[in-house]
């Protein structure tokens, strides 16, 4: 389920535009069928733009409407970047490291950092319950898992 990145380079490989990017966040979230996150048993309408509708409140979302990723302007290609250099790095990141590694502002780079401690550190389990850390396996184990058991 997970794809395996032994390097950089095949991460951008796998998600060479913004499009893959949402297609791949859309396949880990609503596994081809969208949930509306205002209302699940909600009817879900296809928008334009990648965008949906939820028939009962009427608002609309799109696949990082809820998630880390939420209320940025930042490429889903820098976040899958900046997702791959945060894990592999065992003792951390600054974020000026981080802006240089991805092509972002420092400003913007903190932002992200922000965001993917917060991700890691309040990890969900499948019932809604925190289990914090549970499912982030340990620094050993291969990139893919456990970086998207984060998305």
């Amino acid at each position: 389920m997970f794809p395996e990145f032994k390097s950089i380079f095949d991460l951008i490989k796998a998600f060479p535009t913004e499009q893959s990017c949402i297609d791949h966040l859309e396949r880990l979230q609503w596994n081809g069928e969208p949930v509306s996150p205002f209302d699940a048993t909600s009817k879900v309408y296809k928008c334009k733009d990648n965008r949906y509708k939820c028939k009962n409140t009427g608002k609309y979302f799109n696949v990082r409407t809820g998630t880390i990723f939420d209320n940025t302007k930042i490429p889903l290609q820098k976040w899958f970047m900046a997702l791959y250099v945060f894990s592999s790095h065992k003792k951390g990141i600054s974020s000026h490291q981080l802006a240089k590694d991805i092509s972002v502002t420092q400003k913007s780079a903190w932002f992200l950092l922000h965001r993917l401690r917060y991700a890691f550190d309040h990890v969900y389990s499948d019932d809604g319950t925190p289990s914090f850390r549970s499912m982030v396996p340990p620094l050993e184990e291969p990139i893919s898992e456990r970086a998207f058991c984060v998305l």
